[in-house]
């Protein structure tokens, strides 16, 4: 992780201090998955208590596969599950330690990337991750009897939340801050494209074009997987249309987790990360791709989108959100250079030649 690459601050008027003038590489990377691993974990439990509430396949019955394709966890999944069924999907997503995307697996990153960057958190952070992830590790397949998922599903959104809230009003505004809030930013944007991908192209019945007025009660599920109804509401307090769901998850700018908010409030993290000058073109790749995100999303309707492929659209911006991760891998914690093999005597060099 690049533990001795220090992430220089210079004095800014950005608004953000500068607090630790050589930030750890590491302590960058571990700021950034913490964030993201907790708005996945949010973001999972809020999906599985709606399905099970809510979603249903054609044959009637609870469309627990779909959250394994909203995962793209179906190689994963049927390698170790012949069939997609309640007790086998609860149990990959909350208690398999073979699944890097179950609660229990989370609860163990979020734990490690805590224990990283304990010289960084408060005190009040550490200590309410430490018994939230304790209780995750300790979760057993018995725990999770569908009358008591919703009791699960909703400790764990309330906990995620409580985090979010201790990290509001006790993590100092330096470089730290950032790159948590660069994390929580871009897993909100592939979180809702993945939800938006599957959803839409499950909920359209065999036969009907994309674009067709589908039963409300299944689109306001997709709302509830995104924690949008009573936002929706307040706006279109009549008509739920996928036309309107889209658009309201894609592009409304007052909604939190749409992924206009999540890409314009990701812009603003970037440009003040670059007002330290010394990071200035370490950020330049990352707000290029981020810029042309927010480009192509503004150009379009929602109506656009549907007509012209949702989702190949949302399959690009995945792959984009990808390859900006992978950008500031590059940027701030790139791998270290293997070091070089000591020079061969003639002998050895003779006899790896003759072999």
């Amino acid at each position: 992780m690049g533990a001795g690459i220090m992430i220089n601050a210079s004095t800014s008027s950005c608004g953000v201090l500068p607090g630790l003038n050589g930030l750890l590489s590491r302590y960058a990377e571990s700021m950034l998955w913490l964030a993201r691993y907790m708005e996945r974990i949010e973001n999972l439990a809020r999906l599985m208590e709606v399905t099970e509430a809510f979603v249903r396949g054609p044959d009637g019955q609870t469309g627990w596969d779909s959250i394994i394709q909203i995962n793209s966890d179906e190689v994963a999944f049927y390698a170790l599950h012949t069939k997609a069924t309640e007790a086998d999907v609860l149990a990959f997503y909350i208690t398999e330690q073979a699944n890097p995307n179950s609660i229990k697996a989370m609860a163990h990153a979020v734990r490690e990337n805590a224990r990283s960057v304990r010289p960084l958190i408060s005190t009040e952070m550490w200590a309410h991750l430490n018994m939230f992830t304790r209780w995750m590790l300790d979760l057993q397949f018995a725990d999770i009897r569908l009358d008591s998922l919703s009791n699960i599903c909703n400790r764990l959104k309330q906990e995620c939340q409580t985090h979010y809230g201790i990290t509001e009003g006790t993590l100092y505004r330096d470089q730290a801050w950032l790159f948590y809030m660069l994390g929580k930013q871009l897993e909100r944007s592939d979180q809702i494209t993945r939800l938006i991908d599957i959803r839409y192209h499950t909920l359209l019945p065999h036969g009907e074009k994309a674009g067709s007025d589908l039963d409300s009660s299944q689109w306001a599920s997709v709302l509830r997987s995104a924690a949008a109804y009573h936002a929706f509401r307040r706006l279109q307090p009549v008509t739920t249309t996928p036309e309107n769901v889209v658009g309201f998850l894609l592009k409304n700018e007052g909604f939190p987790r749409s992924l206009a908010t999540s890409l314009s409030t990701f812009d603003a993290l970037l440009a003040m990360l670059a007002a330290h000058k010394s990071l200035r073109r370490q950020c330049i790749p990352v707000q290029e791709r981020a810029a042309e995100l927010r480009v192509t999303l503004q150009e379009q309707t929602a109506q656009d989108m549907i007509v012209r492929g949702l989702h190949e659209y949302m399959q690009w911006i995945q792959t984009q959100i990808h390859h900006i991760q992978n950008d500031i891998a590059a940027a701030f914690w790139p791998p270290a250079a293997p070091l070089a093999p000591p020079p061969l005597s003639q002998t050895q060099t003779q006899t790896q030649t003759q072999g």
